[in-house]
């Protein structure tokens, strides 16, 4: 796989991403959902931190505006580490699941870190109301934007039983996470490499191999 392909992949992954957060983000008011299947909703939410909706401010003493920021910009350094990860193992002639694995992360991580760079600076706010693009009243500014969540499977919908200690009686559902394409593309990437790990990385280990029993075979010609 080359650069090329590459390129046109996450531009593809890219604009499936904000295409549908731009959509759901003009479409819909905070809150909102659709049922598609009784395990399947669009609901819309918005994610001012990490994964799982977690903040630095919760665990640091510091102000969610400052959290925000921290965590912003290390995304930022994040992406630029991923991208010549990138490049490193496509210049290395890596497996082809490598490079679609981290393609796939890369991809992720832009498509995230497009909303909290740009939305706060370019969407108003969509408490009760839907969102415009390009707003005169943006709810932020620039590196404080939320990141926009909408994918909702409740695949398991249900309540514990009474007699069971602690959670009788409380609500169960599974999976409850809300999440985007972003996140689907770091998740897929991510698992390509847990799952075909060895697949991945044996064409960059028998480079390794390579390149040093070469400089070995150097070094005895210099003797």
């Amino acid at each position: 796989m080359n650069i090329k392909k590459s390129v046109l992949f996450i531009l593809l992954i890219l604009i499936i991403d904000q295409w549908s957060k731009i959509y759901i983000k003009t479409h819909f008011v905070l809150g909102e959902s659709v049922e598609v299947f009784n395990w399947f909703k669009i609901l819309f939410i918005e994610n001012e931190g990490a994964a799982w909706g977690a903040k630095l401010s919760d665990v640091l003493p510091i102000s969610d505006n400052i959290g925000k920021l921290v965590l912003t910009v290390f995304r930022l350094f994040a992406i630029f580490g991923i991208g010549y990860w990138l490049f490193d193992v496509i210049k290395k002639k890596a497996s082809n699941t490598l490079i679609w694995a981290v393609s796939l992360i890369f991809a992720g991580a832009l498509g995230n870190i497009l909303d909290s760079v740009f939305y706060g600076a370019i969407f108003n706010e969509s408490y009760n109301e839907v969102a415009t693009l390009f707003s005169d009243e943006p709810y932020g500014k620039l590196f404080y934007g939320k990141v926009v969540d909408m994918l909702y499977f409740p695949m398991v919908d249900s309540t514990w039983p009474s007699w069971m200690p602690m959670v009788g009686g409380q609500n169960f559902r599974f999976f409850e996470p809300v999440f985007n394409i972003a996140d689907t593309a770091i998740s897929t990437g991510v698992g390509i490499l847990l799952v075909f790990n060895k697949r991945a990385f044996n064409k960059e280990e028998e480079a390794a191999v390579e390149a040093n029993e070469t400089l070995q075979d150097q070094e005895v010609l210099k003797e």
